[in-house]
């Protein structure tokens, strides 16, 4: 830090910093609390309202958390209008605040980071994946998207960084807007592996007996392309769909339909602690068939596991697993179910790749390099 000054950092464009309901969340808390590690006095704006799968899942406001100070700024709890509101309340809370740094997550709230500049803040603007494409925007005439695509062009005009997560994103930015970005992964922590308890008793899941998705059940992410070929493939082992519905209500029943009366799926909702940690530890193989990612939190966390990965062959996959997991055209259900089966025929394959991947993930991808990163960009911006 320069001169020994303290440097003062807000985040907000985040649900809630201390939860999990999406990548975004998990990002800033990482980072949040690092940077205080390092001597940094970091504030959050977090939305008030319930958590995004469900109230039966909020977690208490509190004051600080893992000594990060925790604001919580009005929130019009409706779809499509909670980021809008939310975003605008932490934009003007960090343009009157004690700040350096203003640190602004995913498109849409990078539509009031003007505002913090305004007041002398640098800002940063953090991409985590280009939203306006995402399907649920579709709703509401397109307005969702047309305001996310309008944040996406303020923050390029008015952050002094932008930080992306890819090769591919910052392709994107440098085609769409002639604008430079910095390449900054995601990282991920080496978790404990967890023996089949819980879900041995709520689901009767056992080791290696089952194809785990868990993520947010959104339709970019493509579970249902999941559920079509595991229908067609022949095997004894389940599927196990895990993960909040996201604004996706719909959507989430559309799968339950699709997945009809077979007793081999298994959707156990919004998960997370114990549960999370024991799908992971426990599953034969993680598939995600996304045709849509920023860099997926979910897949750094299943190869830490040291799962065996079937991935969509998108660049945001495909950089991030390497030669350690196997991918399937996108999109393409034949594909996928070739790969499906081939992996369940052939359980040798599977141990392969996952004696490997927990060690190559946590090499590569860290949040001590990502939060080193990110400071030494702050204390650039600062300098200049």
């Amino acid at each position: 830090m320069k001169d020994d000054k303290v440097i003062r950092v807000a985040h907000y464009g985040q649900k809630h910093a201390n939860s999990h309901e999406g990548g975004v969340e998990v990002v800033v808390g990482e980072l949040a609390k690092r940077q205080v590690q390092m001597g940094y006095e970091v504030t959050c704006y977090n939305r008030t309202g319930h958590h995004i799968s469900g109230a039966e899942h909020d977690i208490p406001q509190v004051a600080e958390w893992n000594g990060v100070h925790m604001k919580y700024v009005p929130t019009i709890e409706k779809k499509g209008i909670a980021a809008v509101s939310s975003s605008f309340c932490a934009a003007l809370c960090c343009a009157f605040g004690p700040y350096d740094v203003v640190h602004v997550h995913a498109e849409g709230p990078w539509a009031f980071c003007w505002i913090p500049r305004l007041f002398g803040k640098k800002i940063v603007a953090h991409n985590h994946g280009i939203d306006y494409l995402r399907e649920k925007w579709d709703q509401g005439f397109g307005a969702g998207r047309r305001f996310i695509r309008h944040g996406e062009r303020v923050g390029v005009r008015k952050a002094h960084a932008l930080i992306v997560l890819s090769r591919a994103l910052q392709e994107y930015f440098s085609r769409e807007y002639g604008r430079e970005t910095i390449l900054v992964p995601n990282g991920i922590n080496r978790p404990e592996v967890l023996p089949a308890d819980y879900i041995r008793k709520e689901y009767g899941l056992e080791k290696d007996d089952y194809i785990l998705f868990l993520a947010r059940a959104t339709s970019e992410k493509r579970p249902e392309l999941l559920i079509d070929a595991f229908k067609k493939v022949k095997t004894d082992k389940k599927l196990v769909i895990a993960g909040g519905s996201s604004d996706s209500a719909d959507y989430v029943e559309l799968l339950r339909k699709k997945a009809g009366d077979d007793p081999r799926i298994i959707f156990t909702g919004y998960v997370d602690g114990v549960e999370k940690a024991e799908l992971y530890s426990n599953a034969y193989v993680y598939v995600l068939p996304s045709d849509l990612e920023g860099m997926a939190i979910c897949l750094l966390e299943a190869m830490s596991y040291g799962n065996c990965c079937l991935v969509s062959d998108i660049p945001e996959n495909t950089t991030v697993v390497g030669e350690h997991a196997c991918t399937f055209k996108q999109g393409d259900l034949a594909s996928l179910t070739n790969e499906l089966q081939r992996l369940c025929d052939n359980e040798a394959v599977v141990e392969k790749y996952k004696a490997n991947a927990a060690d190559y993930i946590c090499e590569v991808y860290s949040w001590d390099k990502t939060t080193k990163q990110i400071a030494d960009l702050y204390e650039q911006l600062l300098r200049e």
